[in-house]
């Protein structure tokens, strides 16, 4: 390992990136089988044994804040919800102070199902914002891209959201083409209407892998003309650690105007600012949402290391990070783990 390795213990890797950012994964369960994620069936739960316990989580979560320089904390899944100690999960690590003496940036990402019972207790304990799943307005291709007739849930989770100040709201769809691309301008509009930012993210090839090809994908520049049909659409300035790209909807007769987000994780890859680093629901650290490898935490945390051996297992694992997803490398292959399995 070179003089610029992790000595200072930073999630450092060796391209100059910095991971700030937890994606932090409480649970592989989910109450929904979305197609671009899961089999209709649903996957092999992970044993309760080999899931963090809320112990274990705090503590990496406090590892990573004081010792590793983390800043921001996004709560996945899975379905993050489903985890009970959700609450108190998010008030120890809104307890904790970063490197700048400011509380830890504290989000989660949910499906919405059951959100409008549980969004004023975040709110309460320390979580600032959600981010919420809907991949349309149209209950019948909600429920086909789903396998759940759960649509008003959602609504109801977006409501209680925002009465609870966890704002802003974003919206995530994921763009599959043949089944909910058409209703992109419909999605927009409610969301527009509503207050929340949607984005909508290019399919990735992390669901099962039938349900994936680049052929069948809806680009970057597709999307873009699709919603330009119906809205005034103009390029904002990007922020180069953020996924998504921005453009400002100008004001219609029907919405306020706002904006909308584009992730084109696949066809303009933002992997030369990544700042994320991420934690599975039973302790592996992976560099990147596409890494073929896995850096265990659990089982070296459970024989009795030390917070020190930790951070500094967690900051080699970063430091062999590399460049790229390589989703366009001839020698590309998907990871294992499905997306629940790895945290969104």
């Amino acid at each position: 390992m070179s003089q610029e390795s992790p000595g200072a213990l930073t999630l450092r890797d060796q391209w100059g990136r910095v991971a700030r950012d937890l994606r932090l994964s409480l649970t592989d369960r989910c109450n929904l089988r979305c197609s671009y994620c899961m089999p209709p069936e649903g996957l092999e739960w992970l044993p309760t044994e080999q899931t963090l316990s809320d112990a274990e989580v705090m503590r990496l979560i406090r590892i990573a804040v004081e010792m590793l320089g983390v800043e921001e904390i996004r709560f996945t899944g899975g379905e993050p919800l489903l985890r009970k100690s959700l609450p108190e999960l998010v008030s120890f690590a809104a307890s904790l102070k970063t490197a700048s003496g400011k509380k830890p940036d504290l989000s989660l990402t949910t499906n919405g199902l059951g959100l409008d019972k549980k969004a004023a207790t975040l709110a309460a304990a320390g979580l600032d914002r959600v981010n919420v799943s809907m991949d349309s307005v149209d209950s019948g291709i909600y429920r086909h891209i789903s396998h759940r007739d759960r649509l008003d849930d959602v609504f109801a989770g977006l409501r209680a959201a925002r009465e609870a100040g966890l704002t802003p709201i974003k919206v995530n769809a994921v763009a599959m083409r043949g089944v909910n691309d058409a209703g992109l301008p419909d999605l927009l509009r409610v969301c527009l209407q509503s207050g929340a930012q949607l984005r909508i993210i290019e399919h990735m090839p992390l669901g099962p892998r039938e349900t994936w090809s680049r052929e069948n994908m809806v680009p970057q520049d597709e999307i873009l003309e699709l919603l330009g049909e119906t809205f005034e659409l103009t390029e904002a300035e990007r922020d180069p650690s953020a996924p998504a790209q921005l453009w400002s909807v100008a004001p219609g007769a029907d919405h306020p105007g706002g904006s909308v987000g584009i992730i084109a994780s696949v066809t303009v890859p933002f992997c030369s600012t990544c700042d994320r680093t991420r934690l599975t629901a039973d302790g592996q650290v992976r560099n990147c949402l596409f890494a073929q490898t896995e850096t265990d935490l659990r089982g070296p945390m459970r024989a009795g290391a030390s917070d020190a051996e930790l951070a500094k297992l967690w900051a080699e694992a970063m430091w062999a990070k590399k460049p790229g997803h390589g989703i366009d490398n001839p020698d590309f292959v998907q990871p294992d783990r499905l997306m629940s399995e790895i945290g969104g």
